[in-house]
């Protein structure tokens, strides 16, 4: 019962909310519209759902592989034999995901991002360049939030890796050494098989969350008194304005769905390989 009343009855709701008319103007008097909200997300011309989704897809690959590579060489640089104050580093490394996440952002858009105050644009200005408005437009915006997000969820990788790390036998890579094999060979044939069993759970979790990321883009650039000019948007963010803003909860409900319905695709398909491995 408290299964169904915590997980399964919000699903079935906005299931039934996404298949009406409800909005700030039918909140009591919405009927039955059938799919005509699903249809107006995918293929209505003036719909941004399908570009807020390419968006998402993007976001969430280039924010994956560039988590997974460089928090590998990272880890791995932390590993590194007679590395001194490796603990120090480590602790340092942690201070991103320590902080609650609306204060690094609300940091960084007026400490690193403002166009005044910001220093980014305090060092750009001594080295002789004009001053950037990080998130007035879509591409510009879009970097700068995913730079926002490696910074704040890094740590957790780095972390995971570095204990992934630790598991392997050292002995494994003497005998490698004795066999002849270089600094590429080990990582190749022994680090990566090593770690991936505990890294591909961790990666898909993390994939999941970068996936439904909300309150960067939102924060950075849709906040209101604080519109950037970019016109960034997510699945979750396109979301959340149709149903907070333009007040149509019935498509809103309808993209949540769509959302609902890509993420378990892919969670089957990413349980399926893991089981395969």
């Amino acid at each position: 019962m408290i299964i169904f009343i915590v997980i399964v009855f919000p699903i079935l709701y906005t299931g039934y909310i996404s298949v009406t008319n409800m909005s700030l103007y039918h909140w009591s008097d919405y009927k039955v519209i059938g799919l005509d909200n699903y249809a107006r997300a995918l293929f209505k011309f003036d719909s941004v759902f399908l570009s807020a989704l390419l968006t998402t897809v993007l976001w969430t690959a280039l924010n994956m592989v560039i988590q997974l590579g460089v928090g590998f060489l990272i880890a791995l640089g932390l590993n590194t034999p007679k590395l001194r104050l490796k603990r120090v580093y480590k602790t340092l490394l942690m201070v991103p995901w320590a902080v609650p996440a609306y204060i690094s952002i609300l940091l960084w858009r007026v400490g690193m991002f403002n166009i005044e105050f910001g220093v980014l644009n305090k060092l750009l200005t001594l080295m002789g360049f004009g001053k950037v408005d990080f998130l007035s437009n879509n591409v510009i915006a879009f970097c700068s939030c995913m730079a926002l997000n490696l910074w704040m969820a890094l740590p957790f990788m780095i972390a995971t890796i570095d204990g992934a790390l630790q598991s392997i036998d050292r002995g494994l890579y003497e005998s490698a050494t004795l066999d002849g094999a270089g600094f590429w060979g080990k990582i190749r044939y022994i680090t990566i098989p090593g770690i991936k069993p505990i890294i591909a759970p961790a990666a898909v979790m993390t994939t999941f969350i970068t996936f439904k990321q909300f309150d960067i883009i939102y924060l950075l650039t849709q906040q209101r008194g604080y519109m950037t000019g970019a016109t960034l948007n997510t699945v979750i963010t396109y979301a959340h304005q149709n149903a907070f803003v333009s007040n149509n909860y019935g498509l809103s409900g309808a993209v949540s769905m769509l959302l609902f319905i890509v993420i378990i695709l892919f969670s089957l398909l990413t349980n399926r390989s893991l089981q395969e491995d």
